[in-house]
């Protein structure tokens, strides 16, 4: 365990659910299993969960990824905030 691990309460590796939000778009799901897979190549679509918004403007995304540290687990966080079809991560 390094000292970046010990950081934090999460025990990795681990399956960690993260939540993507965006306005709604037929390529919305593709592009953000893409933008995971830079990350983690093996990353499965399988492994999201996809619910519209009451108004269906929104659409939002559980990605549960497996991730092995806190170091990849920021980096896909940084490399979801930063896409521009993202609003929201969680």
């Amino acid at each position: 365990m390094t000292d970046q691990d010990k950081q934090t309460l999460i025990e990795f590796p681990c399956d960690f659910p993260i939540k993507v939000m965006g306005e709604t778009r037929d390529d919305f799901a593709e592009t953000i299993i893409a933008v995971i897979r830079e990350q983690l190549p093996d990353f499965a679509a399988g492994a999201i969960e996809m619910r519209a918004s009451s108004g269906g403007h929104f659409i939002s995304l559980t990605c549960t990824v497996h991730v092995t540290s806190k170091p990849q687990l920021d980096d896909i966080y940084r490399t979801l905030t930063s896409h521009p079809l993202v609003k929201v991560v969680l």
